[in-house]
């Protein structure tokens, strides 16, 4: 009679155990990625670009306001020294030519020659020479004046004023608007004082 012999289960393969990974194989991951594709590169470095540029962009921009405190805002006025020619270049009457430039009038007479700021002592608008009526007139609220500067209708309260006038060495005609000579209402008049005009 044949013995059998139990049979042992059969040996089923052990499902192999995963390891822990090491701080070194993190690590040597970490540094041996694989280079990011070429369109993605470009991306970053478009980016990288954009912000390098708003960076350096808003850095100039603050350094220029800062910079704008230190230059002031000033108006520049026109000079008040300055030569308008020689006596021979001007005939008997007014001469308007420098109305826009320097706002004078150079007028000659039998006294000399002399020059006439132009603004009106009502308000200090800028008055018209009207040679048909032979008068300065003012657009702004009708003050006339006469050949001569002298106030004759009008609200202006007194003449208008008169420039420096003096010969420099060259024999031209020096105007100076920062020393102004007037004829306050019911006091001396200044046009007749030296530097006031012009006796050629």
């Amino acid at each position: 009679m044949a013995t059998t012999t139990p049979t042992e289960p059969a040996k089923t393969a052990a499902p192999p155990t995963k390891s822990k990974p090491s701080l070194i194989d993190a690590l040597r991951a970490i540094f041996s990625k694989s280079e990011e594709p070429p369109e993605d590169e470009a991306l970053i470095a478009r980016r990288r670009k954009f912000v390098m540029a708003a960076v350096l962009g808003a850095l100039v921009v603050n350094l220029l306001m800062f910079l704008r405190f230190f230059f002031p805002r000033a108006l520049y006025e026109p000079k008040t020294k300055f030569k308008i020619g020689f006596p021979s270049d001007f005939g008997f009457g007014v001469d308007t030519k420098f109305q826009n430039a320097h706002r004078i009038w150079v007028v000659r007479n039998t006294e000399g020659i002399f020059v006439i700021i132009a603004i009106c002592t009502h308000l200090g608008c800028t008055p018209d020479w009207k040679p048909s009526e032979n008068k300065f007139k003012c657009p702004c609220h009708g003050s006339g004046y006469d050949s001569e500067g002298v106030n004759f209708e009008g609200p202006a309260p007194r003449p208008m004023d008169r420039a420096h006038v003096e010969l420099d060495p060259e024999g031209q005609i020096a105007v100076d608007m920062s020393h102004a000579y007037s004829w306050p209402k019911g006091e001396r008049s200044e046009f007749n004082d030296p530097g006031a005009i012009l006796h050629v």
